[in-house]
């Protein structure tokens, strides 16, 4: 029989599962381990600046790729740090595996004490602290149940779509085990009750079809779901109006003739709240409800006019079918669905296209219209977008992606600093055929600047726009005080710093309209992380996240 190590036979799964990078944080109680994967052909560690980044790093990959993506940390200290970065994957649906060396197995019946811990006896304080925030965890202190938990852990990252913690005692990181055997795949979705799926498609059916005005809304869960396709199908039966929820933007092509924009209230796209609220058949399509996502509640969905097509069950008029699965379910429904245009010809009547946005004069201080009008002139289909919390959200919507550009960012979470290690992941797992251009906030980018320099590392060419306004722009718009100011960093300088005489980043400074153009087509003409700071006035902000920001506050403050 051949053999293995504990180690390589987690670095060959994570091979097999399509996994090419992992991201790492080094500490005593991992070295054998990445000393093992550093052995598996094929796979490439990244080494970061802290665990959080990292867990980040590992978020933007998974979302790139849509499959397994790969942290690496040391017991605890390194753990409890990247808790955060897990929480974010769970709450999108990512299968983000987190593997952490552990203590050796002969410490806990000695009734050791050990560094990195409590000071307490006790050996399952990080599993603990992890299981709210991930679908399973797994600990392997006797090396016989090694290749079964490993495989079992790979198995459920895929299967749930979860984040998953598995520890491996750093003494058994290098112990021997049978050679893995070849892996088989969990399906990316369950196989659905026929019998369920049968009767939920006839109510649906049967309810679509006695509408005078259906619309069709797609949620950020049909990513996780698998069912965009199935998506554009009911669409194209349909006929009807098509939006998104803001979770959602990037899942359904914008050139779908179709298309009307974002469903976000009062601070979506022209016209689409209208068309939404308006219709006796509001079809959402994984939809996440939260106060985000509803402007603080106050988005119009009444239940007796919503048919709510989750990832495995179906709500409308009362009744709920459960044993489904979303993809298949949207597919059989389009096929049973009457084809009825009524709000789209609405939509079509009500709206006017807005006129093209006109270009500022070169010598004008650089605002946020003629920044994001610079972005949009830029976006190609090799386009990657990379969207950070904070009124960058409001400036990703009103861009228009061409079809085959993807777009990302964290909604539900809203961790602040995520987008910049998300860029490091985003850009590594696209490859040299993309380019990920990311909005990020001069007070999130302070969080997690440092994750800059593993892009000039690894080679990363991304083009970071760094909005400096000097402040935290999307707190202030919700609740202001002085907690909101930060102090003001030389954005662009850092780049050299990071460089260290022997990268190649490029910082770029832009003050006026013509000065970021001139950035721009530097940045483009680059081969190497690119970072734009771009000046602009503390209370230069969309009108949306004015809006917004009113609103989420007077949900936050109700009694």
């Amino acid at each position: 029989m051949s053999k293995s190590t504990v180690g390589s036979y987690l670095a060959t799964r994570i091979l097999q599962s399509g996994a090419r990078d992992f991201f790492s944080v080094p500490g005593d109680f991992n070295l054998v381990l990445l000393d093992e994967f550093l052995k598996q052909p094929g796979l490439r560690m990244i080494g970061c600046c802290n665990e959080l980044n990292a867990g980040y790093a590992a978020d933007g990959h998974a979302r790139a790729t849509g499959g397994l993506s790969v942290v690496v940390v040391t017991y605890m200290v390194g753990g409890l740090s990247v808790i955060n970065a897990a929480a974010g994957a769970y709450s999108d649906d990512l299968p983000l595996l987190v593997v952490s060396g552990g203590p050796n197995t002969n410490d806990a019946p000695a009734n050791h004490l050990l560094h990195h811990t409590l000071a307490e006896h006790n050996f399952y304080q990080a599993e603990k602290c992890f299981e709210p925030v991930v679908g399973a965890t797994f600990n392997i202190r006797h090396v016989g149940d090694a290749p079964r938990m490993i495989d079992a852990a790979v198995t459920a990252c895929l299967a749930k779509r979860k984040p998953v913690y598995l520890e491996i005692a750093c003494n058994l990181a290098g112990a021997e085990v049978p050679a893995p055997a070849p892996l088989t795949l969990p399906p990316s979705a369950g196989s659905p009750d026929p019998v369920a799926l049968a009767a939920a498609v006839e109510a649906a059916a049967s309810r679509i079809n006695k509408a005078v005005k259906p619309v069709l809304v797609g949620g950020v869960k049909l990513r996780s779901a698998g069912a965009c396709g199935g998506f554009l199908k009911l669409a194209d039966a349909l006929g009807c109006a098509v939006a998104v929820m803001p979770d959602a933007k990037g899942l359904v092509p914008e050139d779908h003739p179709a298309f009307i924009g974002t469903y976000w209230g009062d601070v979506g796209s022209p016209n689409c709240a209208e068309i939404v609220e308006s219709s006796d058949c509001q079809i959402f399509a994984g939809p996440v409800f939260n106060d985000y996502t509803t402007t603080g509640w106050t988005t119009l969905t009444p239940p007796g006019k919503l048919v709510h097509a989750g990832p495995d069950f179906l709500r409308l008029e009362g009744f709920e079918f459960s044993g489904l699965c979303l993809a298949g379910f949207l597919e059989a429904l389009a096929g049973k669905v009457k084809r009825n245009d009524a709000s789209l010809v609405s939509y079509r009547r009500q709206h006017d296209e807005p006129a093209p946005a006109v270009a500022s004069a070169e010598s004008a201080p650089l605002s946020i219209k003629e920044l994001r009008r610079q972005i949009q002139g830029i976006l190609t289909p090799e386009s990657d977008l990379v969207i950070e919390t904070g009124d960058s959200w409001f400036n990703g919507q009103k861009l228009r992606l061409p079809a085959g550009a993807r777009y990302f960012f964290q909604m539900q979470y809203g961790s602040i600093g995520w987008a910049t290690g998300a860029t490091l992941g985003v850009s590594l797992a696209s490859g040299d055929h993309r380019r990920t251009i990311s909005l990020i906030g001069d007070g999130s980018f302070q969080l997690t600047a440092q994750e800059v320099s593993t892009m000039i590392r690894h080679g990363a060419d991304p083009v970071i726009f760094l909005l400096n306004n000097r402040g935290y722009t999307i707190e202030v718009e919700i609740h202001d005080g002085p907690y909101n100011n930060i102090k003001n960093w030389d954005y662009a300088g850092l780049m050299e710093v990071f460089n260290a005489g022997e990268g190649n980043g490029l910082g770029l400074r832009a003050r006026t309209a013509g000065e970021l153009a001139d950035a721009i087509g530097k940045a483009l003409s680059h081969r190497g992380a690119v970072l734009i700071e771009c000046a602009l006035d503390r209370d230069d902000c969309t009108p949306e996240l004015l809006e917004w920001g009113s609103r989420v506050a007077a949900a936050n403050s109700r009694r």
